[in-house]
C-alpha cells in the first residue's frame, strides 16, 4: 500500500473550474510540485513524478483512479498509491532491469474542498 504524509496543515493549490472530470494536472503547493486529479466529484493528490524514473505523472493517463505512469505504463490506484502494474517493459534483461528502481508505491497527500479550492495536506 502506498504512503500516506501526513502534515500540520491543508494548503490551496487550484481551484475546482481548473481541473474537469477525469483529468489530471500538476501544481505547486508550498515548495512541491504535486498531481492532482479529479474523478467524478472526488479530487486526489499525489508526487508529481513516477517514482520508478521520474516520469511527470500530469502527462499519463488516467482512468478512474487508475494513474498509468506516461513513460513505461506503470499503473497506480490514486486512493491509496498502491502499485496495480510496476512496468509494461518485457524482455529486459536482468541485468539492465537493475539499473532501475524497484517497485515504490506512489506518496498520496490527503485532499479536501472548501467551496471551489482544492486543497492539499502536505
Amino acid at each position: 500500500m502506498g504512503s500516506i504524509i501526513q502534515a500540520a496543515e491543508f494548503i490551496p493549490v487550484a481551484t475546482t473550474e481548473q481541473l474537469k472530470d477525469g483529468a489530471l494536472m500538476e501544481a505547486k503547493a508550498g515548495d512541491r510540485r504535486i498531481l492532482l486529479a479529479r474523478v467524478g466529484d472526488k479530487y486526489y493528490a499525489a508526487e508529481s513524478n513516477c517514482p520508478h524514473m521520474g516520469a511527470r505523472l500530469a502527462d499519463g493517463a488516467l482512468e478512474g483512479t487508475v494513474l498509468t505512469c506516461p513513460r513505461h505504463a506503470s499503473k497506480f490506484d490514486l486512493t491509496d498509491g498502491r502499485i496495480i502494474r510496476w512496468t509494461d517493459w518485457t524482455g529486459i534483461k536482468a541485468s539492465v532491469s537493475k539499473l532501475f528502481r524497484s517497485p515504490r508505491s506512489l506518496t498520496i497527500y490527503p485532499v479536501k474542498v472548501e467551496g471551489n479550492n482544492i486543497l492539499v495536506k502536505l
